[in-house]
């Protein structure tokens, strides 16, 4: 019951407050790692950079 313990009920309101800003916090300073791109392939043994 709220009337029976408002002070309580303060407490639990700024945990779930602080807790909320720190959830939306690490979400947006945190990324996660970065993926490797598996678009480019590795180029052929047989290929050269150079001419001759």
């Amino acid at each position: 019951m709220p009337q029976m313990a408002p002070l309580y009920w303060l407490v639990l309101f700024f945990f779930f407050m602080v807790s909320l800003f720190l959830f939306f916090a690490i979400n947006y300073f945190v990324k996660p790692f970065e993926k490797k791109d598996h678009t480019m392939k590795k180029p052929d043994l047989n290929f050269k950079t150079w001419m001759l």
